[in-house]
């Protein structure tokens, strides 16, 4: 009778002593060598979104996850045909998750509005600051669940998670332990989507020899990346890495960002940067569709919200997924859109990972200024601005998450 008349029903259990609250292209160019590293890596088939979407059925972790805090945690939901769901969430003491804590079993119905279903189901993202939680609207997804019956193999932790209950925590086995080697070209392996709805792609290159770095940030108006607004490459150095002491298995860093180009990749951001403040990006002169532009005189671009030069505290760690690819976990970026300019601020959490491309990448140099860029760009890149329909808004902005 309680639980009719609650949204949802849960159930926590305990393991071990401690407890914790849980709240429910050629030509000279860098970076474009190759067709492979052009474009976002993917090794699945085709995704379609499908709306509405098709839940019926039990989905599941494919690894340990981690959220800010750090919570470590996996998870197996079921949704049922009259649209309750059952969802089991296992908490962790360590960031492999081998040390169950705690379970918690909720139970509730589905109101449908638009959640994104493709291969795999994404569920809304989890605001950075606990405090936030209780009241925050997702405007992002976390790392995706996929079908327990149709899950990508091989995949040695979805067995576990997929036969495990509220008494019978999944624990999983180690990863494979890897250093620290940034050296390599790195992208993502798709399309990704950061709160405040923005989309985009990323493509790194880290000098390991010099701890320099360089990336193309791509930024999109639509969920599959195909439709481009602008780009941004930045360039600068970061530190030697140091073990952190809160995220057990990752790498603490600070980078600099030294020097930034945009290139407008749309008519709508070519006429926004075109009515900007004098010197607030860029030199004097009209900016044009596809043309790049260096805005590092100008101490980046304040209409865009990039400012130069830039610091942040970073958390990195390295994995290999079960085809041995290796993978590169960057640090999540703030729900509210801030950037993590001081220690107190360094990410607890991960973005979703990057894959490599090749080994160290040679020395080249930067393309002519200037250089036009075809519209339709390869997507392989993202950096965290303000939202396309905010553009002509964020006048006032000092900030910028660049990784």
């Amino acid at each position: 009778m309680l639980a009719a008349m609650l949204p949802y029903a849960c159930v926590l259990v305990l393991f071990g002593a401690h407890t914790a609250l849980v709240a429910g292209e050629a030509g000279g160019s860098h970076l474009r060598w190759e067709p492979r590293c052009q474009r976002p890596l993917t090794d699945r088939m085709p995704s379609t979104a499908i709306r509405p979407p098709h839940l019926n059925g039990p989905w599941i972790s494919t690894g340990c996850e981690v959220r800010p805090g750090p919570e470590f945690l996996t998870r197996a939901y079921t949704f049922y045909p009259s649209r309750l769901f059952r969802a089991h969430q296992f908490y962790y003491e360590d960031p492999f998750c081998g040390e169950p804590a705690h379970s918690l079993l909720v139970k509730g119905k589905v109101r449908l509005r638009r959640p994104r279903l493709v291969e795999e189901l994404y569920l809304g993202d989890i605001h950075t600051d606990r405090a936030e939680r209780r009241h925050y609207r997702p405007t992002g997804y976390q790392r995706p669940l996929q079908s327990a019956l149709h899950h990508v193999r091989p995949c040695p932790a979805c067995g576990l998670i997929a036969r495990s209950d509220v008494h019978h925590p999944p624990v999983l086995p180690p990863p494979l332990a890897l250093p620290l080697r940034l050296g390599g070209w790195w992208v993502s392996s798709g399309c990704e989507v950061r709160p405040a709805v923005l989309f985009l792609t990323r493509l790194f290159t880290f000098h390991g020899h010099s701890r320099s770095w360089e990336g193309y940030y791509h930024h999109f108006s639509d969920p599959a990346c195909q439709q481009p607004t602008f780009t941004v490459y930045a360039t600068g150095r970061y530190t030697r890495g140091t073990p952190s002491t809160r995220v057990r298995g990752g790498t603490e860093l600070v980078f600099e960002v030294t020097r930034a180009h945009v290139t407008p990749m749309d008519q709508v951001t070519t006429a926004m940067l075109n009515f900007s403040e004098p010197r607030s990006c860029g030199g004097a002169g009209a900016w044009s569709v596809g043309t790049e532009r260096d805005v590092t005189a100008t101490n980046g671009c304040l209409p865009l919200g990039i400012r130069l030069p830039h610091v942040e505290y970073e958390l990195f760690k390295m994995e290999q997924d079960p085809l041995g690819q290796s993978l590169l976990f960057i640090g999540q970026r703030p729900t509210d859109g801030s950037s993590p300019d001081t220690p107190e601020k360094r990410p607890t959490s991960y973005q979703a990972p990057l894959v490599l491309c090749r080994g160290e990448a040679p020395n080249f140099s930067r393309p002519p200024q200037h250089r036009p860029l075809p519209q339709k760009h390869p997507s392989t890149g993202g950096l965290r601005v303000a939202p396309r329909p905010l553009l002509s808004l964020v006048l006032g902005l000092a900030f910028l998450c660049w990784l």
